[in-house]
């Protein structure tokens, strides 16, 4: 299995030439970089290979616009032995999210939408929410094997109204883990056929988990979808194709999507899950994709290379071949922390050091944090693995892409390219 993976990885490597799309490719030393200890970035993803923690990645680095590095390592199927390529599809889940925020404030430039605006103004039944309050009561135990019981609450009005900034930076409290999202599945289930026409509306009938703007807490899907919702209602286009039109034909991201035509099933990475036994195939390959819900929270998928030219916009300030998407200011604010000390210690992250912009969470302050980036990085991971880090500092985009979530690969991916800078 060892010498299989070995042979994928380089098969990979040697399946493309280095870069297809409009960012370019470079030797390392050209733009600051060391040759031999890039190699380190391959050495870490083997070694997590072994260790039967992922069956495979893909990794980029671009530095002051070229591509410095570029591979695919290990296996993208298990079972037919597939090798990953650098063309391998991968479900991004929430690293769709920076995108449904570079779409928000593409209308916020045009005057359609401002961050200030209620939720209400585009949806009215966002209106008049409520939060939900605990009662303070000890509810019984549960009997072994039975469901735990839903816990009594009463509502109160929400002290001011949900607007676009609130749910671009989780301070919203809609279905963002507490009561709210106890409830959303008796309140606002979604349909097979819903859309965000459909179902977002309805979203509105679920409290509020606090008060808006008081807390952080992560809104995995419904803030964004509601963004998406936004967005169609803003710029009269369905949202994957007002996506398509104005970001992914222009910068020639042709592999990006919410469902995957058939010809490129192919390409696609499969999902895994660890298990005591190993690596096992998740039965739910296709659950966050859809042909009529197009969630802005999770539901795009990607290649390395294409999700490349998204960020390398953001760190040109918002322009790439030409053609500008966002001006340099709106680029500065979407990064910026707008959260103060709310965000650090969640989601796993360190308790010092991290702020939240725009869907994308930043690095303040490298030290207190204890990450190996840049102050003024920012990004976002899926939950299946994959990570962008955009890093204006430096002029670096960084991305891992794999279908099993393995935050300690991220954070040797990190290491392994820091370390490569050599000027």
């Amino acid at each position: 299995m060892r010498g299989l993976l070995r042979l994928a990885a380089v098969l990979g490597v040697l399946s493309l030439p280095l870069a297809a799309g409009s960012v370019p490719a470079a030797k390392p030393e050209e733009v600051g970089v060391s040759s031999e200890r890039l190699a380190r970035i391959g050495e870490a993803v083997q070694r997590h290979m072994e260790a039967k923690s992922v069956s495979g990645a893909v990794t980029l680095v671009a530095r002051r616009g070229r591509i410095a590095h570029f591979e695919a390592h290990g296996l993208a199927d298990l079972e037919s032995k597939k090798p990953m390529a650098r063309d391998t599809i991968f479900r991004l889940a929430s690293m769709s999210k920076p995108i449904t925020a570079v779409a928000v404030m593409m209308l916020v430039e045009e005057g359609r939408i401002r961050l200030s605006d209620p939720v209400s103004r585009f949806i009215p039944e966002f209106k008049e929410m409520q939060v939900a309050v605990p009662r303070q009561t000890t509810l019984p135990p549960v009997a072994p094997g039975q469901p735990a019981r839903e816990p009594e609450y009463y509502v109160i009005p929400a002290s001011r109204e949900v607007t676009v900034q609130d749910m671009l930076t989780h301070t919203s409290g809609l279905v963002s883990g507490g009561l709210g999202s106890r409830l959303v599945s008796k309140l606002a289930p979604r349909s097979p056929d819903a859309t965000l026409a459909t179902h977002i509306p309805r979203l509105a009938s679920v409290p509020l988990d606090f008060q808006p703007g008081t807390q952080w807490a992560y809104s995995g899907t419904a803030a964004p979808d509601t963004l998406g919702r936004i967005v169609e209602i803003a710029s009269g286009m369905s949202f994957d194709r007002f996506l398509a039109k104005r970001l992914f034909e222009p910068l020639g991201m042709k592999d990006t999507f919410f469902y995957p035509p058939e010809d490129r099933r192919t390409r696609m990475a499969t999902l895994y899950s660890r298990s005591p036994e190993g690596l096992q195939r998740n039965p739910n390959q296709d659950a966050l994709s859809s042909k009529t819900y197009f969630s802005g929270g999770a539901g795009l998928m990607s290649t390395a290379e294409d999700y490349l030219q998204f960020a390398q916009m953001l760190v040109n300030g918002g322009e790439l071949g030409g053609r500008r998407y966002l001006g340099p200011r709106t680029v500065e604010l979407m990064a910026s922390n707008h959260v103060g000390d709310m965000f650090n210690g969640k989601l796993g992250r360190p308790d010092k050091g991290m702020g939240f912009g725009f869907q994308m969470q930043v690095i303040m302050d490298p030290v207190a944090s204890r990450m190996r980036l840049a102050p003024g990085s920012f990004g976002w991971d899926g939950a299946f693995g994959t990570l962008v880090w955009v890093d204006p500092k430096d002029r670096m985009v960084r991305i891992i892409m794999m279908q099993t979530q393995t935050p300690q690969l991220q954070r040797d991916f990190e290491a392994a390219v820091m370390q490569a800078l050599i000027d």
